[in-house]
């Protein structure tokens, strides 16, 4: 009998949150977590499509959903700033990552040209990480929509020629639609980080190697510093540090941080010697890094 696990992304059905979903549970297996049978088989998944981030501990919260993908920062438009305070706000742990590589691909209804298509729907952002493409071919006109995948599911409903959607290959596989241009983005190493929040994920304490942190400090000099310094001692990586204003608070931030590290019992070590320097600290999830090439 198969077991499906719903799982919430923002965005439509075949967008890049849902290729990050099936890269981490696709790879869950490796990584002893539930979700995964006895007999080895990896768990379906049902798509819970919500329109805004938000939506995501919505779903949740609400029973509708079983986990949650969320994309957190990007390596060519940086942090997702809104998403830090949703972390912060919200008790739900964070219990694993997925880096994916942001691969932007022109599709058409079938047996279709470049020279056929007069216009391009896609989500803003994908417009400004292919407009180096779409300047070799000035007669094509660029139109913003809500949704990459949305995009190509509009295209592939309404069997409308004319005109080509920008997306991910899963949107392609989905709908039904040819790729006459793969790869249109113009930096190649465009990666995005997703988040996965998921109760049934129990890491093992021996395989947590990364931990989401948020903070605050008191308003005085060396704070930080002194804070950096401990966890240097600790032989603790800082991978991420991120600083976002406390509202009613002036010139006092929340520190968002994501550390790395080879030794469970030094990161909790660390973690002792610099709480008392912190304020409000808050640990957002200890979870397993991702490693593309792990087995």
């Amino acid at each position: 009998m198969d077991i499906m696990k719903r799982v919430a992304i923002q965005g439509f059905a075949g967008c890049f949150h849902e290729q990050a979903a099936r890269l981490f549970y696709g790879r869950e297996e490796a990584w002893g977590h539930a979700g995964f049978r006895q007999d080895g088989n990896p768990v379906k998944l049902e798509i819970v499509e919500c329109s805004t981030f938000d939506g995501l501990y919505e779903s949740l919260s609400g029973g509708k959903a079983d986990a949650a993908v969320m994309a957190i920062e990007n390596t060519v438009s940086g942090g997702l700033l809104p998403n830090f305070e949703l972390l912060r706000k919200h008790d739900v742990k964070i219990k694993g990552e997925v880096f994916l590589r942001i691969c932007q691909n022109l599709m058409v209804m079938p047996g279709q040209k470049i020279e056929d298509i007069h216009e391009v729907r896609t989500h803003y952002m994908a417009i400004n990480q292919t407009r180096q493409f779409f300047s070799a071919y000035p007669h094509i006109r660029l139109v913003e929509s809500d949704d990459t995948a949305k995009s190509a599911a509009d295209i592939a409903t309404g069997k409308i020629y004319g005109v080509g959607a920008v997306a991910s290959s899963l949107a392609a596989e989905l709908y039904g639609l040819e790729i006459i241009a793969p790869g249109i983005e113009t930096y190649k190493q465009n990666f995005t980080r997703f988040l996965i929040m998921d109760d049934k994920v129990d890491v093992p304490e021996e395989r947590i190697d990364k931990v989401s942190l948020c903070f605050t400090l008191p308003h005085k000099a060396g704070s930080l510093a002194q804070v950096l310094t401990i966890l240097s001692f600790y032989d603790m990586n800082l991978t991420r540090i991120q600083s976002l204003p406390i509202p009613g608070r002036e010139w006092q931030y929340f520190f968002y941080v994501d550390i790395k590290f080879d030794s469970y019992k030094r990161y909790t070590q660390a973690l002792s010697a610099v709480r008392p320097l912190m304020e409000d600290l808050k640990v957002l999830g200890e979870y397993r890094s991702f490693k593309p090439k792990e087995s």
